[in-house]
């Protein structure tokens, strides 16, 4: 999915979904965004260390599961968007060797001012959901 111009509030409806993403999660993506994001928690990077916390493998931050919500919503909605509101919540863990994959639907237009669109997000891996929330963006009209 990638985009090429801005999503235009007038051409989006309530109960459109986004197109589905699919994100590798892999060593590299874990360690790399924990490092990127100043976050040295050892379950992050070291798992060794992560094992003998009852954790089978390193697992994602939630600054990067939220930069992954970012990515996915403003490459639907273009470079024009511009966000009001993200509120995630985290479920099961990102693991090295899965796969999550990214969806969307719109749940309100205009409720949260002139422009505004509500969007339900949620991320999901093969232990269940990994990310759910809301996006609140404003789109040009």
């Amino acid at each position: 999915m990638s985009w090429t111009t801005t999503k235009r509030f007038e051409a989006v409806s309530v109960g459109e979904e986004l197109p589905k993403l699919d994100i590798p999660i892999t060593v590299r993506r874990i360690v790399s965004a924990a490092i990127a994001t100043r976050d040295y928690e050892n379950v992050h990077h070291d798992k060794d260390e992560t094992q003998a916390l009852g954790s089978p493998h390193i697992f994602m931050n939630i600054l990067t599961s939220n930069g992954v919500v970012e990515r996915y919503v403003t490459e639907w909605a273009g470079p024009e968007a511009v966000f009001r509101k993200v509120a995630i919540k985290l479920g099961a863990p990102n693991y090295p060797g899965d796969t999550m994959t990214m969806s969307a639907r719109i749940t309100a237009k205009g409720e949260a001012g002139p422009g505004s669109v509500t969007l339900e997000v949620a991320g999901r891996n093969s232990l269940g959901p990994h990310i759910t929330g809301t996006v609140v963006l404003v789109l040009p009209q």
